[in-house]
């Protein structure tokens, strides 16, 4: 059975860092596509960072410069270093499993106060 679980979500101060990690099991995270998807209060889900399973990434404009999706094969983990946050990265944070095997993480908050 796959299973993601996120952890590393937090209330920080504008211009703070937080590392968000997720934890997969019954699956490969380097044989994947994996991404991480954000939703702010009243906001529809939005992608935030991908990499695929040759290791290229993308991320949404609003982040570029600020966060890092990574991988850590040894952990099994796919990870997303937050810097120089705003308020508006603000919301529910998850991990997605895009293939070959298909998972959603629980999600885990982050808080961005101004």
């Amino acid at each position: 059975q796959v299973q993601l679980v996120e952890s590393g979500g937090g209330l920080v101060q504008a211009g703070g860092s937080l590392r968000l990690s997720c934890a997969a099991s019954g699956m490969i995270v380097s044989r994947n596509t994996m991404r991480w998807y954000r939703q702010g209060p009243g906001k529809p889900r939005e992608l935030v960072a991908g990499i695929t399973r040759g290791g290229s990434t993308n991320y949404a404009d609003s982040v570029k410069g600020r966060f890092t999706i990574s991988r850590d094969n040894a952990k099994n983990t796919l990870d997303l270093q937050m810097n120089s946050l705003k308020p508006e990265d603000s919301g529910v944070y998850y991990c997605h499993a895009d293939g070959p095997n298909f998972a959603w993480g629980q999600g885990t908050q982050v808080t961005v106060s101004s």
